[in-house]
């Protein structure tokens, strides 16, 4: 349980990355590389200037992407609230009376109210209602379900009868905090006109999102044709109730036009800009609302929630804190607690605790910070030196889907440095661990141009210039075939950076060009500390096995090669040597055992024996040549005889080789039978392709 009270499950690396894989697409870094880019071109398998070839001319990969709806009931809470001008949405229950002038005078500014006073229409406080919408009928909860003046944070969507829990998200500008005192409805549960969902309602829901987008059109209609800003306001206000928006917005817009002088527009025009996670404008907005009548109360606490998400806390208190104001004590807890964990994260950033310094980073991007670029880079950072370099990637492309200076001011700080240079940091430091080196240098001379007096930023620029220049002379020696001196121009970047896998893989391919293979182990073994996923130091590793006859050894890393590029008929074969040869250590039966090859026809009994005893798995498919599955299954035989090169693949005609079917028993096509040394062990009548696959896979060497 983390100091936040939230399971560490749900800020932990796992559930953080999967909510980010799934959230976000990882951008290519500025130079256009793709994360897993090999290092440089290679001579041949050995070299440390070449790549792996992921599959051979032929083959095609196919990625597919299946998008799965879910079938959503949307519940609304409605408040009461006594209105006091055109337009106007109250966020607060009860009488009005009393209410200092700063407030009154803005009657159609937003918050959590989305229907008009259930008192004043009949209805018992704390009584449930049901309507009907669409065909659609929706419970609506006790109205005492949600505080007074209280907000629905984003994604709250609740299905008929069943309560929801409050969640975060680690999604950059999508949280959970709630953006102004009396607040709004994040956005994300609205629909666009035509129906199409704005957060995911799956297509059970289409008739109900068509009636919506004919209302919302014809809202839209007659607020176009309208020239009081009041009425603007006013629409756009009904617009934004019902989750819309986009219309809201441009409707705030017309009225702003009109009248740009009302701070009551811009705040409005901020809500619906944070429905749609553009929040750096709704700052914006927020600032020219306050500009505008500096005594907007609303409008400061909005401010506040937003710049406390980007993790500004002190300028975020002026706001929440607003002098002579009482403020929201949900808000306040959570600027103490995002305060709180950066001063610990803080501490434990400058003095290398980097397990801590993850900790509490979570913990604040948890507490309401979700939508800082410098606290995601910070996670980044500390991810990165705990050797996830995959994950330090994912969790600072987050801050590429948003404006560089997003989330504070040009002079605003992080760690001594500037934050936008501080981003621009962490990246450098990635890209080097990647093998990105003009990246890197790119990155960290982007770093000093922001921030050129930074100490830290000048030291580790002039550190990466020199790996870069000791990796460039390893390659050009490598090439010109001097491995010692390539070994010594790589072991001299190492010693500025212990931790670049590309440097250690490099060094393996010049002790494997000079014999020395139990050094280039040793140096495999330290890249893959770095990256566990190497593939080049996969390989590199397997072939010097494979030169120490540790046929164990080999044929561990080649199948999981094997996995990773299935298509590569190198990797294919070298694992089937290696195979053979661990067979033959043990004194084992390889008689007869060859790799890959066509699927072989067999037409008589005595041919059908010797074809079934070999010492590897046979797998025979008794056909029919007239039979419409067995030529549909056919053409799969041909791929798996190259994914499974160690399996003798046969065909039987049944109707060519009856003497063949009647010994085996076969009345039924398509029938697979696997033998093994002369007896069968699998039977399958009919089968799909997943599961021939999955039988073929489990009977391989």
């Amino acid at each position: 349980m983390s100091e936040s009270g939230r399971p560490m499950s749900e800020i932990g690396l796992d559930g953080v990355t999967d909510r980010l894989k799934n959230s976000l697409t990882c951008a290519e870094d500025g130079n256009g590389v793709e994360i897993n880019k090999p290092d440089f071109r290679e001579l041949d398998l050995g070299s440390p200037v070449s790549p792996l070839r992921n599959r051979p001319r032929g083959f095609t990969a196919t990625t597919t992407t299946t998008t799965t709806t879910t079938t959503t009931t949307t519940t609304t809470t409605s408040s009461s609230s006594n209105s006091s001008g055109s337009g106007s949405v109250s966020g607060r229950n009860g009488s009005h009376l009393g209410r200092k002038k700063s407030e009154s005078s803005h009657s159609g500014e937003l918050s959590s109210s989305v229907e008009s006073s259930p008192k004043a229409r009949g209805f018992k406080p704390g009584h449930a209602r049901s309507y009907s919408s669409g065909g659609i009928a929706v419970n609506s909860p006790p109205l005492n379900v949600l505080p007074t003046g209280n907000i629905c944070p984003s994604g709250k969507i609740l299905k008929t009868g069943m309560a929801s829990k409050s969640s975060k998200t680690d999604v950059l500008g999508s949280g959970t905090g709630y953006y102004g005192h009396g607040s709004i409805m994040r956005g994300g549960t609205g629909v666009k006109p035509g129906g199409g969902a704005v957060g995911g309602v799956d297509a059970g829901a289409t008739q109900t999102a068509n009636l919506r987008g004919v209302m919302a059109g014809d809202t839209m209609k007659r607020g176009m044709l309208n020239t009081d800003p009041e009425e603007l306001k006013r629409l756009g206000n009904e617009n934004y109730k019902k989750g819309y928006f986009v219309e809201a917005l441009n409707l705030y817009d017309k009225a702003i036009a009109i009248s740009p002088g009302n701070a009551a527009y811009h705040c409005n025009r901020a809500a619906a800009l944070i429905g749609l996670k553009r929040l750096p404008e709704a700052v914006r907005e927020c600032e020219e609302a306050i500009r505008l009548d500096p005594s907007y109360v609303r409008a400061h606490h909005r401010l506040g929630s937003l710049l406390l998400s980007f993790g500004q806390v002190e300028k975020a208190r002026s706001h929440i804190c607003f002098q002579g104001h009482q403020p929201d004590q949900a808000e306040l807890q959570k600027l103490q607690a995002v305060e709180k964990y950066i001063v610990k994260f803080t501490d434990a950033r400058r003095v290398g605790d980097w397990t801590r310094t993850l900790r509490e980073v979570n913990a604040a991007i948890a507490s309401g910070a979700d939508a800082s670029p410098q606290l995601f880079a910070c996670r980044a950072e500390a991810l990165l030196k705990l050797h996830q370099v995959e994950d330090a990637e994912l969790s600072l492309s987050i801050t590429r889907k948003h404006e560089p200076s997003t989330g504070g001011s040009p002079e605003s700080k992080i760690f001594g440095m500037l934050s936008e240079a501080y981003v621009f940091f962490v990246q450098a430091q990635i890209d080097l661990a990647m093998g990105r080196f003009e990246s890197a240098i790119s990155s960290v001379e982007r770093a000093g141009h922001i921030d050129p007096r930074n100490i830290e930023v000048s030291v580790f620029l002039n550190n990466t210039r020199s790996v870069g220049r000791a990796r460039t002379r390893g390659n050009d020696l490598f090439k010109s075939e001097r491995y010692t001196e390539a070994c010594a121009a790589y072991g001299e970047g190492l010693r500025r950076d212990s931790s670049n896998s590309v440097l250690y893989c490099n060094r393996a391919a010049c002790w494997y060009k000079l014999g020395q293979w139990e050094k280039a182990v040793d140096d495999c073994n330290r890249a893959l500390t770095f990256q566990p996923h190497y593939t080049k130091a996969l390989l590199r590793r397997a072939a010097s096995n494979t030169k120490l006859e540790r046929w164990a050894e080999a044929v561990r890393d080649y199948e999981v090669l094997r996995k990773a590029l299935p298509y590569d008929t190198e990797v294919a074969e070298s694992l089937f040597h290696a195979q053979v040869a661990l067979k033959k250590s043990r004194g084992e039966d390889i008689h007869n055992m060859k790799f890959g090859g066509e699927v072989e026809l067999v037409s008589g009994l005595e041919q059908f024996q010797a074809a079934i005893s070999s010492p590897c798995a046979s797998v025979v498919h008794f056909k029919a040549a007239s039979n419409l599955q067995c030529k549909q299954i056919s053409p799969f035989l041909d791929t798996l005889t190259t994914k499974y090169p160690s399996i003798n693949f046969l065909e039987v005609d049944v109707e060519e080789s009856p003497s063949i079917a009647n010994a085996e028993n076969v009345r039924i096509v398509p029938t697979f039978k696997i033998y093994k040394k002369g007896s069968r062990v699998k039977e399958m009548i009919c089968p799909s392709q997943e599961v021939l696959e999955s039988s073929v896979r489990h009977y391989s060497i």
